[in-house]
């Protein structure tokens, strides 16, 4: 923060506290029982009263503006003044997990070297996977794991970067980055993209012009092939789908499939070691596979 922006925003914060303080002052004069209007009347004998604050309630409020003031004095808040007490949330956060780690550590360390299936197997692992999985992966692929638009169902068994164990160990520790290229380019024609859509619909028995699905062939061949493979079968080393399934990550209708060839595609799957560690990411991999009913490859 510039010292411009620290100072207005100290100066700001300084004289609101100090309008408060006077704007409750000025609205305390007068004592109980006496009697002032403000000088509007109606209907000839209709006048309003123009009473003090009770005490008690005008007091609850300075006693605010000395909290306020405390407050101010001892954390963050006045620009860049740092507050005498020297606190800050990533301090917080950080001796929060360091107390979370110490109290967790030994639970955790149970299931180190424990193989995946023993893991997944064990009710007190999976309950603590169950709340991790929760946490940090129920966003993107729902609370029951079945995915969403764009994000991977976890509990079939059609798997873009692989199902084994080593598999969902490497996706979960480094990461997924999956880019489907634009192809209008390449294909060069809006009649050759519809051939295409008609053809990857045809692969997995969807409804698609034959004629089209036909033509379309040739154009997969040359265009897609070299990562969903010649007969459209994917390849879990690329993160390529495979096409001859019905699963959709981002739907099967014919506009869906041309937007991705004309578009492109981009996801990303986060990599989780720096956040989970190492003993709760093997809890986590056995969880996931649990999901799909696999016990380890």
């Amino acid at each position: 923060m510039s010292s411009f922006w620290s100072w207005y925003i100290i100066v700001l914060t300084v004289v609101s506290i100090i309008a408060s303080v006077w704007l409750m002052s000025s609205n305390s004069k007068g004592s109980p029982g006496e009697i002032d209007t403000t000088g509007h009347k109606w209907d000839e004998d209709l006048e309003e009263y123009n009473n003090p604050l009770p005490r008690w309630w005008l007091y609850l409020f300075y006693i605010t503006v000395v909290f306020s003031v405390a407050y101010l004095v001892l954390y963050p808040g006045l620009g860049s003044f740092a507050g005498t007490s020297n606190w800050t949330q990533v301090e917080q956060y950080n001796a929060q997990m360091s107390q979370a780690e110490a109290k967790y550590a030994d639970f955790y360390a149970r299931f180190r070297d424990m193989e995946i299936p023993a893991i997944a197997a064990d009710e007190a692992a999976m309950r603590a996977a169950g709340n991790i999985f929760g946490n940090n992966c129920a966003q993107c692929h729902g609370s029951d794991g079945r995915g969403a638009v764009g994000f991977p169902n976890l509990t079939d068994d059609s798997w873009q970067w692989g199902g084994s164990e080593d598999a969902i160990l490497t996706t979960l520790r480094n990461g997924r980055n999956g880019i489907m290229p634009a192809q209008a380019a390449v294909l060069g024609s809006d009649e050759a993209v519809e051939e295409v859509v008609a053809y990857v619909r045809s692969l997995s028995g969807l409804e698609a012009s034959a004629d089209k699905a036909q033509a379309g062939q040739q154009r997969f061949a040359t265009a897609c092939a070299a990562c969903h493979g010649p007969d459209g079968k994917g390849n879990p080393m690329l993160g390529a789908p495979n096409l001859t399934d019905d699963t959709w990550i981002y739907g099967s209708s014919p506009a869906d499939i041309r937007y991705a060839i004309v578009n492109g595609r981009a996801n990303q799957m986060p990599a989780q070691l720096d956040y989970l560690g190492e003993d709760r990411l093997r809890l986590m991999a056995a969880y996931v596979m649990s999901l799909s009913g696999k016990t380890g490859d």
